[in-house]
């Protein structure tokens, strides 16, 4: 009888395993094919000279403007990848590429209004005792999720900047990510034939997605196994948990589950008694830091970068996070008019 039973168990947790590697798969899949679109397109027709010639000349506005790009050019974690990668080979400046990779899948139009709609009426949640369990409500948790990302992004950001400035391009990018230096010779195709333009930027697209698409199966085959031994139920023992152990765990979670930043916002929303501030790190460091970006990474970064980058991101988060949840037991008594709010602390438990 107990042998089924963990046979069961066993059988169970393999489906939700494979659940997940489908799942992350067939959600990333479109966007990836369409960012490896974009890439083709920007690859034949973006001239290299006029990037460089509306670029901010100062790189740390170049930092500020990246980081809005998404507002721009709305891409999903997967699909920017191979865009940041070919906006690299044209001439965009690391620190203001990583602005973008690590700041667009949070700052663009589609992911806010998931958001918006996932976290709409939650600040109406009673806690066990029918009080209100000051929830943040879409409006809220839309700009805490904007502002935070963008922080985070600049911050990542200028650390990157200062080890492009005292190591340079070659010891942080792979071969593929590397500048063009012949700007002459990217530019020889435009006076090609459409057909001809046709071929190249349908060689570009095919080779981007063959090449991202191979590190999103290891990254999703990763995520499934550590999900194979992480059941609902030891998800669900986090919930009460104290408020600094609540948000390293949902930045763990964050890293595991490897979801789209297009549909995070409802599985984060689903943690009804989460301290809000947790779900907030889930939903900030997830598009920026995750199981299978940290493959798709390696077709742009060396390890060297990749380990600073997510060390970096996932320090500001924590810090953000602890920061926004001071600022958010301050204000929702304002909010919500409630006199008798007794707020989590940093020491107490939520």
């Amino acid at each position: 009888m107990v042998f089924a039973t963990q046979a069961t168990n066993l059988f169970a947790n393999f489906q939700q395993a494979l659940l997940v590697f489908t799942s992350i798969v067939y959600e990333a899949l479109p966007f990836i094919l369409l960012g490896a679109l974009v890439a083709g397109l920007l690859e034949e027709l973006l001239p290299p000279r006029l990037l460089l010639r509306v670029l901010p000349k100062s790189r740390f506005v170049g930092i500020l403007v990246g980081a809005l790009l998404g507002l721009i050019f709305p891409m999903c974690e997967c699909g920017i990848v191979p865009v940041m990668r070919r906006l690299l080979r044209k001439g965009l400046p690391l620190s203001t590429s990583t602005a973008y990779l690590l700041a667009g899948p949070v700052i663009n139009p589609v992911v806010l209004m998931s958001t918006y709609v996932a976290f709409s009426g939650m600040e109406e949640t009673l806690d066990s005792g029918g009080k209100l369990a000051y929830q943040m409500g879409g409006p809220t948790m839309m700009v805490f999720r904007a502002v935070l990302a963008y922080g985070v992004a600049v911050g990542a950001s200028l650390v990157v900047d200062f080890l492009w400035r005292r190591y340079g391009s070659e010891k942080l990018l792979t071969a593929s990510a590397m500048p063009d230096r012949n700007l002459e010779k990217t530019l020889q195709g435009r006076d090609l034939s459409f057909k001809a333009r046709l071929d190249r930027i349908t060689a570009t697209v095919l080779h981007d997605f063959v090449d991202i698409t191979t590190f999103l199966v290891l990254g999703s085959g990763l995520a499934a196994t550590v999900r194979f031994f992480l059941t609902h139920e030891t998800i669900a023992s986090w919930t009460d948990s104290h408020i600094v152990l609540a948000i390293s765990l949902m930045m763990g979670l964050a890293i595991l589950l490897c979801l789209c930043s297009e549909a995070d916002a409802f599985v984060a929303a689903s943690f009804v008694k989460m301290a809000p501030t947790a779900k907030l790190a889930f939903l900030v460091l997830g598009p920026m830091c995750d199981f299978k970006l940290m493959a798709l990474y390696t077709r742009v970064f060396k390890p060297k970068l990749i380990v600073c980058i997510f060390g970096t991101v996932i320090l500001l988060v924590f810090l953000g996070s602890l920061a926004a949840h001071q600022i958010w037991i301050n204000i929702a008594p304002a909010l919500m008019g409630d006199g008798n709010f007794i707020p989590p602390t940093i020491q107490g438990s939520k």
